[in-house]
């Protein structure tokens, strides 16, 4: 018999589902769309294509087309489209240190892309394959950024930005590196620029309401996404600084410790804080911390145990309950992410402030009376406080329970005209404007009798131009093609000029989903019909690290493109599953390491269907696992092994159902066929255990190597080998689809994903046996076979008598003995 050879297999594979347009589905109205199936659209995040698919993609994709695979076998239409995340700053980068344009490298990237994929046999319905570089694709993000514009939900305002001094550029975050720009090493400072806006926040409320929809969600993906929103209940106060007739709004969610103001606070990114110190002897200072600060991440400044850090402003603001002048800061744990940008600081009652207020020697007042657990004290008043108590030193508020006066304290500050009932967000408006050359244009121009113009929707794409130079100089790379920035005003035909910011990349991929259902449109966006049809998207997988930002955005463009009238469904994403990450030698996989992993290595060495189980068995897709070479050759053994069985059986038995009614060792090693079956079923049901899935199979292969000699000789003997053969290749093709549909075509005569799921018999699911577990004081000390329908007598005496028990039973007494009829005894021992 030949060996396993993987390569010949799966081209062969590959070829029929090429030619065959296997995969490829139809819109409702198009010639071959079958309205008797029920729709399911299983898709997988988009990658962003930059040189090889790693090990990451190879498990995303696997486990999308697992899911794809089992649901069109349980009778469903399966969308399952392909494509590429392809604006960004990587290829702009490559292109600034290369000269090589980024069009050339993504599209190189792409095709690397494409072509393995391909070779990995994941089931695509390629006519729907879309790259968000595109002139084609691009069009429409710049149409949906005018019809939000129309709406009100786009819109142009100041913000600050990192900036380069010597490259004259703005940095993204990920370009600046210690503090420094990563091209040429300058210190990065903070600049004010007109920027583009998406107003999120408007569907703050609708986010957090529509998460009762999202029961399949991962519940730690809904709390991230909650915690992000931040949603939270207070009031809005009013300080105002006289010097230079200001006021400042502050959200609190403690009014019950106004009184307790004894300093001010400003974020670094405050708008007025230039205006503030203009010409004072503090601008100096404060100008060189604000630079030093913001190149520094939020989640640095928000680090609980980091020294506090700030600079007095030389100006005071009163606060509005007790008319005192407390002095203002600026310091780096203020963020403008949260509330007005500004806090009244509260050292008796918040441990922040506190350790502000020592550092500072500012006073620290008590206006609630009581004591924390004394390993949460930081001064021997008891200072400062977290908990409840009566009021003290707060005016006409004084003996009241701070969290009665609450609604009190608010009604006083409103009638003064002072303060008022607020909600607060710590969400922000997505911040969309790029100054880099490699994304979508923005379809505005600027005319000086009009303003801002939007594009007329049939001069869209307004297409990026070809330019030579990638780096900037002093302006975006766009902003120097001024040929392409010279246009025409769309309204009065005067000269204007174009937009020069592109948008962030996760504008191509908030809406990517509903592209692939008409990827071929050249009027519209999509066809209405077909979205209605399709959404929303029933199975969507990805990583973890995508948890808040793309799902948020993507969920908040959907509600508006519903609201718009242009889509039908609120929500994006019915179900969610989250993968694990691949590590090697337990760390994160990095080139710095040397710890990653090629899958074309792997794929080139053992073949897709290898690399592709594997990564289903090594661990619950949702936990992840650490990668292996002796894991690798485990599972290539395993796919050898069913190879070996295949050709044997296809050898020694002849095509034929197998009898139920069989005795002996071919009902035994029917039932094992039957029995991994129902558990394949059912641990794909239960939340893609693929892990167990595989595992099952294997068992079932086993079983059949131990059993087959003994039945090749009688014809109801081989046909049940030859029926458990053909069920494992059934049930591995969602992991290994190349070899499950050579062996099942071999033994079976048919194509194995044009054939139902299997359904396990139930009469063959019955046992006379069952496998025990016995424990001793909870301690896993032997498995054994027992009669079905043992009682819990017979149970506890086969396992005392058992001889791995017993020696743990000499060491004490039994003092109490558990049994689960036919699954467990656990024998406790002291």
């Amino acid at each position: 018999m030949a060996g396993y050879e993987p390569k010949e297999i799966e081209r062969r594979w590959q070829a029929v589902w090429a030619e065959e347009k296997t995969w490829e589905v139809a819109n409702p109205g198009q010639p071959g769309f079958d309205d008797s199936k029920p729709k399911s659209y299983v898709l997988e995040m988009l990658p962003y294509p930059s040189g090889e698919p790693h090990v990451g993609h190879l498990k995303c994709y696997a486990v999308g087309d697992a899911i794809a695979h089992f649901r069109r076998r349980h009778g469903f239409e399966v969308i399952h489209p392909m494509g590429y995340d392809s604006f960004g700053l990587p290829a702009e980068n490559n292109a600034i240190k290369t000269g090589e344009p980024p069009r050339v490298a993504t599209e190189r990237s792409i095709e690397s892309f494409r072509r393995q994929f391909r070779e990995w046999g994941i089931s695509i319905d390629w006519s729907r394959e879309l790259a968000t570089h595109t002139p084609e694709y691009y069009r429409w993000t710049q149409w949906i950024f005018l019809q939000l514009f129309e709406r009100g939900l786009a819109y142009r305002t100041e913000a600050p930005v990192q900036w380069c001094p010597k490259d004259a550029t703005v940095l993204a975050n990920e370009q600046v590196v210690d503090g420094r720009c990563e091209r040429c090493g300058t210190e990065v400072v903070q600049r004010s620029l007109e920027q583009w806006f998406f107003r999120i926040t408007e569907y703050a409320d609708r986010l957090l309401e529509d998460f009762e929809a999202l029961e399949s969600w991962p519940d730690h993906v809904i709390t991230m996404q909650r915690n992000w929103i931040g949603r939270s209940e207070g009031a809005q106060v009013v300080f105002r600084c006289e010097e230079v007739d200001l006021d400042f709004p502050v959200f609190t969610t403690r009014p019950d410790t106004l009184f307790g103001a004894t300093f001010f606070v400003l974020a670094p990114e405050h708008p007025e804080l230039e205006r503030l110190v203009a010409g004072t002897e503090a601008e100096a200072e404060v100008r060189e911390y604000v630079n030093r600060v913001g190149r520094e991440s939020a989640e640095e400044r928000g680090a609980e145990d980091r020294e506090k850090t700030g600079v007095p402003l030389g100006r005071s603001v009163v606060n509005p309950v007790n008319g005192e002048e407390i002095p203002m800061f600026v310091a780096d744990y203020v963020l403008m992410e949260y509330g007005t940008g500004a806090i009244m600081a509260v050292p008796g009652h918040d441990s922040r402030d506190y350790e502000f207020a020592q550092k500072f020697g500012l006073p620290v007042v008590r206006v609630i009376e009581g004591v924390d657990e004394e390993e949460a004290r930081d001064d021997d008043a008891g200072l400062p406080y977290s908990g409840d108590g009566p009021m003290t030193g707060s005016g006409r508020f004084d003996g009241k329970n701070n969290r009665e006066a609450y609604a009190e304290i608010v009604d006083w500050l409103r009638s003064e005209g002072r303060g008022e009932t607020a909600v607060n967000y710590r969400l922000r408006d997505w911040l969309v404007s790029r100054q880099r050359y490699w994304g979508a244009p923005i379809p505005v121009v600027y005319c000086e009798g009009c303003g801002i113009v939007p594009v007329p929707a049939e001069q869209l794409p307004v297409e990026l131009p070809e330019i030579e130079d990638y780096a900037p100089q002093g302006k975006s790379p766009l902003a120097a093609a001024e040929d392409w920035v010279a246009t025409e005003c769309p309204r009065c035909g005067a000269a204007a000029r174009r937009e020069t910011d592109t948008m962030d990349t996760f504008v191509d991929s908030s809406w990517y989903f509903l592209r692939y259902l008409d990827a071929q449109n050249d009027d519209a966006a999509w066809e209405r019909g077909a979205v209605d049809h399709w959404t929303p998207v029933d199975q969507y997988i990805g990583g973890v690290e995508h948890a808040i930002l793309h799902l948020m955005y993507a969920r908040f463009f959907t509600k508006a493109l519903a609201d718009l009238g242009h889509v039908g469904v609120q929500e994006p994403f019915a179900n969610l599953f989250t993968q694990g990450m691949i590590t090697r030698d337990g760390a994160k996989m990095s080139k710095s390491k040397g710890n990653t992993v090629s899958p074309g290595d792997y794929v080139e060495r053992y073949g897709a269907d290898t690399a592709r189980t594997y990564v289903c068995f090594m661990g619950p897709p949702e936990r992840g696992g650490d990668w292996t070479d002796e894991g690798v050759e485990g599972v290539n053994r395993f796919l050898s092994r069913l190879w070996r069985l295949c050709e044997e059986a296809e050898a020694r038995t002849e095509a034929g159902e197998p009898d139920p009614a069989a005795g002996g060792e071919a009902r035994e090693l029917l039932a094992k066929a039957h029995w991994a079956i129902d558990k394949a079923t059912r641990d794909f049901q239960r939340g893609f255990q693929f892990n167990t899935v595989i595992s099952a199979v294997m068992e079932l292969v086993n079983d059949a190597y131990r059993l087959k000699d003994g039945l090749y000789g009688t014809a109801e003997g081989g046909a049940a080998v030859r029926f458990a053969t053909a069920t494992a290749a059934s049930l591995i093709f969602p992991f290994a689809p190349h070899l499950g549909s050579e062996v099942f075509f071999r033994l079976a005569g048919a194509q194995v994903w044009e054939q139902p799921w299997p359904v396990a018999d139930p009469d063959l699911l019955a046992s006379d046996t069952v496998t025990l577990v016995v424990q001793v004081n909870g301690k896993l000390r032997d498995r054994i076979e027992v009669p079905a329908e043992a009682s819990k007598e017979e149970l506890l005496r086969l396992a005392r008598a058992s001889d791995k028990v017993a020696s743990h039973l000499d060491r004490g007494q039994i003092v109490k003995e558990i049994v689960v009829p036919g699954k467990l005894v656990n024998l406790v021992v002291r």
